[in-house]
This record gives C-alpha cells, structure tokens and sequence, in this order.
C-alpha cells in the first residue's frame, strides 16, 4: 500500500498497482476499482476536512513512527 499526501489537500491510498476501470463518489471519498470490481485506490478529497488535526499532526512529525491522538 501507499499513501500519499498532495498539497491539493488530497490523500491517495493506493492498494494495488492496477488500471483504474471505473469510480464511485461518496462526498468527500472516491473509491477506484478495477475491471473486476476489486478495490484499487481510496482518494479522499479536502483531508484535511475530514481528518482535521490527525493529518496535522502527521505532516508535522514525519519522523515519528506513529501519531496518538487523544
């Protein structure tokens, strides 16, 4: 897997290294599938929105290995 954070605001989770056959929207999340229907990639649209000050926190402190959230 892997993610990505553009400054577009967008998070890119990545599952599978595949063509992207069709989408589904759900507000601030698009699913990708491929031709079978299998999961490809999550986008999520405005992160910072959605994950508020976890995604903060982790653009922050890149070096930590994780971030707790209280």
């Amino acid at each position: 897997m892997k993610i990505r954070y553009d400054m577009g605001d967008t998070l890119d989770m990545l599952l599978e290294d595949k063509q992207i056959h069709h989408a589904e929207e759900y507000d601030q999340v698009v699913v990708n599938f491929d031709e079978n229907g299998r999961l490809v990639e999550i986008e999520v649209l405005d992160a910072s929105k959605l994950l508020g000050g976890f995604l903060t926190e982790i653009l922050r402190t890149p070096e930590r290995g994780f971030v707790e959230i209280a």
